[in-house]
């Protein structure tokens, strides 16, 4: 008994210990330069018309110009099939072609401003202020796509 005992705790160890990983970085996946900002967001139940009203006319808005001027790549909405379940229900994701686009530039900045326009950056600030009414913002995050050879 002591011996089935021994074997079995054993058993249990090898079995607990971490597994060691065989993939290599460029050799078995590629890591893509395209990084994408992902936004999760949980949105206040029967809100959601009401927060993707406000986006329309700041986030997206925002993103189409920045899309037009080149800065980004892409931008996009996911809403989840079941808004009242987990810690968010929207996500947000704006892709960018690589991190150095993530960088400060007073150039891009400039241009954006003058195609976004003052009126354009009141207006965002008198709809953004509602937002913590209708929403939390529960995670941000810079992401790579994983590609697998």
């Amino acid at each position: 008994m002591k011996i089935l005992s021994t074997l079995t705790a054993l058993g249990m160890i090898a079995f607990a210990q971490p597994a060691f990983a065989q993939l290599e970085t460029y050799k078995d996946y590629d890591i893509s330069d395209t990084v994408s900002s992902v936004t999760t967001v949980k949105v206040d139940a029967n809100m959601g018309d009401y927060y993707l009203e406000g986006l329309k006319g700041t986030w997206v808005a925002s993103n189409e110009v920045a899309k037009k001027l080149g800065h980004i790549e892409d931008y996009a909405i996911y809403a989840s099939a079941l808004p009242v379940s987990g810690e968010f229900n929207m996500i947000l994701v704006i892709q960018y072609k690589n991190t150095a686009d993530l960088a400060p530039s007073k150039a891009k900045y400039d241009a954006f401003m003058k195609e976004w326009g003052a009126q354009n950056v009141k207006k965002s600030r008198e709809v953004t202020k509602t937002y913590p009414d209708i929403h939390t913002i529960t995670g941000e995050y810079m992401m790579h796509e994983i590609t697998m050879k």
